[in-house]
């Protein structure tokens, strides 16, 4: 009889410790407010953008511009080419309201010609984002991450820049492992 009241009481004890631990990981996390913003034209960094909200439980936010981008791809990638040449943050639909609420705020662009998206530009023009964690990725067609993490970095020099996660658009559906591995790597999940 006592040896199994001695087990009983062990296992109580344990249980009681991982209801701790459990207890702790998850005021970690809530403790640190998460940002997910995100532009997509064709879908695929949205995809990406929603695979990071599941992990982290963040909250999302589409950044949308009030003119959108042409649905053919040539006229899209022949706009953009010339609004990144000329350095043109076209107009915004929406905004974040109390962005100082945010500690963590991942920023997602598609690979536009070597870089971010014009309406990522706007966006992060917009905002004071000092202080701020900032975590880049992005979807693209062969051409990796380019410069966007750079000049990402350079729109939010007194931000904490994190090692950003790159993919191409034809495997962003299937990305959630690589998504998790990239988010325990920067400590964001366990």
């Amino acid at each position: 009889m006592n040896k199994i009241i001695i087990a009983l009481t062990a296992i109580l004890m344990v249980n009681s410790g991982c209801a701790q631990t459990q207890k702790t990981e998850k005021s970690e996390n809530q403790s640190r407010k998460i940002l997910i913003a995100y532009y997509s034209w064709g879908g695929k960094t949205m995809n990406v953008a929603q695979q990071i909200q599941s992990l982290t439980g963040g909250e999302i936010f589409e950044i949308k511009p009030v003119k959108p981008y042409p649905e053919s791809y040539d006229e899209c990638t022949r706009q953009a080419k010339k609004e990144i040449g000329d350095g043109y943050k076209p107009e915004l639909n929406g905004n974040v309201e109390k962005i100082e609420q945010y500690d963590i705020i991942f920023i997602g662009s598609p690979n536009w010609w070597s870089t971010i998206a014009p309406p990522v530009t706007t966006f992060l023009t917009s905002y004071n984002l000092s202080g701020k964690i900032i975590i880049p990725f992005c979807t693209h067609g062969g051409g990796g991450k380019a410069n966007l993490f750079k000049d990402i970095a350079k729109l939010c020099p007194d931000a904490e820049i994190k090692n950003g996660f790159a993919i191409s658009g034809s495997s962003a559906t299937t990305a959630k492992p690589e998504i998790q591995k990239w988010l325990q790597e920067l400590e964001i999940i366990k």
